[in-house]
């Protein structure tokens, strides 16, 4: 009788290998997902951003039958986070629910060296959504528009500051301050809710802020929003003037949300992702949710979101040449 042992000495036994490796794969990725999937968020617990990759992940689970587990990597700008998911195995059970406009496309302008390939070490599946940065000071300041803000910050020079907390409001922020050639100092901050607390207490003249995160202060007249980063009225925030509006002509930029993988992840896997986050994405409930937090739904596919990245980092490019930001 030959034993098993044999005939993985034999060359046949290589090939018998080699043709299982492929049957096995599919297998895989036809029972996929058979353990709970793991989504990594680049933001603190409890965030405006974290509600959001919270929601996204409620909805897979929903609709892929398993749990999905969110791990919350902060800090560095999402770097961590970006890192963590380009080192993990792409077997599809870690994923990327993400700002890609700024961990991606912004990234290779914004930082002198990545710890990760923005292209080669992921799969981009799809995207999902999209949103303006909200230009927002206190309430009680006697900003009312945005040219009010300006001919004070003129008048205050570099004696006033505004906060940062993500590429995308860092780049609202200058290219504000480039239109209108302001001295306003930059005061980075790791977690958005110590830049709200300083906005509100009035440490802050203003500070660019995802919708995610600011809501609820509006609301309570806490804050108030002046104007968007879009060049145009977004369908959730129909109240707010876009920068065009405002006259700051120089800013067209929009965040967008989206989902990624590890580099080589099985095709079979992620094409199931792609079916099943853009059925999310077009759920007329969440449309419905995203608006309440203002954000537009942004349904797409792996080819929409690979062409969108690229161009925009061609776009980005221009932003932090005209705002003159050094990289980190």
């Amino acid at each position: 009788m030959i034993s098993r042992r044999d005939i993985m000495k034999s060359g046949a036994g290589a090939l018998i290998a080699s043709a299982l490796g492929p049957v096995t794969v599919f297998a895989q990725a036809a029972d996929y997902p058979n353990k709970p999937i793991h989504a990594i968020c680049m933001f603190p617990p409890g965030s405006g951003a974290d509600i959001l990759v919270r929601f996204f992940a409620k909805k897979l689970s929903d609709i892929s039958g398993k749990t999905v587990v969110v791990e919350n990597k902060a800090g560095a700008f999402g770097n961590i986070a970006t890192e963590a998911v380009a080192r993990s195995k792409p077997d599809g059970y870690t994923i990327y629910i993400a700002p890609g406009s700024s961990v991606f496309s912004a990234a290779k302008h914004l930082f002198n060296k990545l710890p990760f390939d923005p292209m080669a070490d992921f799969d981009h599946v799809t995207l999902l959504a999209r949103l303006p940065f909200l230009m927002v000071v206190n309430a009680e300041s006697p900003y009312k528009t945005v040219a009010d803000l300006t001919a004070d910050l003129k008048q205050k020079g570099d004696k006033a500051s505004y906060g940062s907390v993500a590429n995308t409001g860092l780049v609202g922020s200058e290219l504000y301050k480039a239109q209108f050639g302001l001295k306003t100092v930059e005061v980075k901050y790791k977690d958005p809710q110590a830049m709200l607390n300083d906005l509100i207490g009035g440490n802050l003249a203003f500070g660019h802020i995802d919708p995610t995160g600011v809501l609820a202060q509006l609301k309570s007249g806490k804050l108030r929003a002046l104007a968007t980063t879009a060049g145009e009225r977004m369908k959730a925030l129909p109240d707010i003037p876009s920068a065009k509006e405002a006259g700051i002509d120089n800013t067209n930029l929009t965040a967008w949300w989206s989902v990624h993988t590890p580099a080589k992840t099985d095709k079979a896997i992620l094409a199931k992702l792609e079916t099943w986050f853009n059925a999310v994405a077009r759920d007329p409930e969440v449309e419905k949710f995203l608006a309440n937090i203002g954000v537009d739904a942004y349904p797409g596919d792996s080819a929409t979101l690979n062409a969108l990245m690229v161009s925009d980092m061609a776009a980005w490019g221009r932003y932090v040449d005209l705002a003159k930001i050094e990289k980190l």
